[in-house]
Order: C-alpha cells, then sequence, then structure tokens
C-alpha cells in the first residue's frame, strides 16, 4: 500500500483548518510556512484577499537566525512590531497544517509576548 507524501497530508490538514478559520479586517489571519532552512509568517485579511504585514527569516536584517527556533522567536517578535505599527492588535493563529511544535510554537509565543492577542 503507498504512503501519502508528507506534504500531501500537510495540505489536507490545513485545508481541514482553512475551512474554520478565517480572517476579517476586525481579526485578520497570522498564518505560518516552514520551509526546511527558513520561516516566513504574514497577516492576512482573507475578506479582501490582501496581506497586511509580513515577516521571513530570509529577509536581509533577519537574516542571521535563519530558520531554527531562535530565528522564529526573532520572527514572530518582528511581525508583531509590524503588525502594531498598522494597528493589528488581535489575530487569528493558523499554524498552516503543521503541528503546534518548535519552530512554529516560538514564533507564536514570541508573537504573543510582543502584543498580539490570538
Amino acid at each position: 500500500m503507498a504512503r501519502e507524501s508528507r506534504s500531501a497530508i500537510r495540505s489536507r490538514i490545513h485545508k481541514r483548518i482553512r475551512k474554520r478559520i478565517g480572517g476579517t479586517q476586525e481579526r485578520p489571519r497570522l498564518t505560518v510556512f516552514r520551509s526546511l532552512n527558513h520561516i516566513y509568517a504574514q497577516v492576512i485579511d482573507d475578506q479582501q484577499g490582501h496581506t497586511l504585514v509580513s515577516a521571513g527569516s530570509n529577509e536581509k536584517d533577519l537574516k542571521a537566525k535563519r530558520g531554527n527556533v531562535e530565528g522564529a522567536k526573532l520572527i514572530g517578535k518582528t511581525l508583531a512590531g509590524r503588525a502594531k505599527e498598522k494597528g493589528i492588535t488581535k489575530v487569528v493563529f493558523d499554524r498552516g497544517g503543521y503541528q503546534y511544535h518548535g519552530r512554529v510554537k516560538a514564533l507564536a509565543d514570541a508573537a504573543r509576548e510582543a502584543g498580539l492577542e490570538f
């Protein structure tokens, strides 16, 4: 019996999550994407289909930490700071089909500490 690939499993889980979670103008969606070397986060208004704020470990000033747990914490703080500048304080967290563990959890905790409300 053939096994389903990890990316296919993550995609299926993410679709299931997205059925229940959506971002509005008052409470946009904070979504996480994790690659092998980097981690990215965006705050998205799904009603208009716009990315309001984004941060990624491949940005020039954030590149030093890469996509490890320390880098994820830095991305969370940076994203929360940029969101606060735009007047965003409350978000809905979308883990993107990944387990709430490791880099994803570090990013979420850092964003909470920096002032975002989930």
